[in-house]
């Protein structure tokens, strides 16, 4: 049984991080980056908790082991990951005037859960929990990440701008 929640633990958090470096495209081949997807970012455990304490992140687990996360990243944070820094901008641009928004930073599903819709419960929850505080949730996908960028629109996020940065073509996406 798969239970959806937020964050309360730093053993939560490690979990997190082991299933990011396992998402890396460094750690999979070119053919499961094109199949599967993967993640950009890679997060300290310092900045991790940061991000956690000031929204705490969503996970799917199973039989107390996180099987699936998406990281909340509130605007504050919009300097300190550098592969990010565009993407702010890039909504700040978009909308000159304050918007409540929460940044979604990364979502990753295990391998071995991917197709059970956890992806989509995540984003359920995410934007349920986050309701009324904040009205919309903002992420961006590189567009090379085929899989990402169909299930995210496959849940219903829009397209609200696309960009390049750092020889890269993101897309900004939004569900609200």
């Amino acid at each position: 049984m798969i239970t959806y929640g937020r964050v309360h633990s730093k053993k939560e958090l490690h979990q997190i991080l082991a299933l990011q470096r396992k998402n890396l495209p460094m750690a999979i081949s070119q053919l499961e980056r094109e199949s599967e997807g993967f993640v950009t970012v890679v997060h300290t455990f310092e900045m991790l908790e940061k991000m956690n304490d000031a929204c705490p992140h969503f996970i799917a687990k199973s039989q107390g082991q996180v099987v699936g996360y998406a990281l909340c990243m509130h605007p504050k944070f919009a300097e300190d990951i550098e592969v990010l820094r565009p993407m702010f901008k890039e909504i700040n641009a978009l909308f000159p005037k304050v918007v409540d928004y929460m940044a979604m930073g990364q979502i990753c599903i295990e391998k071995k859960y991917r197709k059970k819709g956890i992806f989509r419960m995540l984003y359920r929850t995410m934007l349920d929990v986050l309701r009324p505080e904040y009205s919309t949730i903002i992420t961006e996908v590189d567009s090379t990440n085929e899989r990402s960028l169909q299930a995210h629109y496959a849940i219903g996020f829009k397209n609200l701008n696309v960009y390049r940065s750092g020889n890269r073509e993101w897309q900004i996406v939004e569900l609200s």
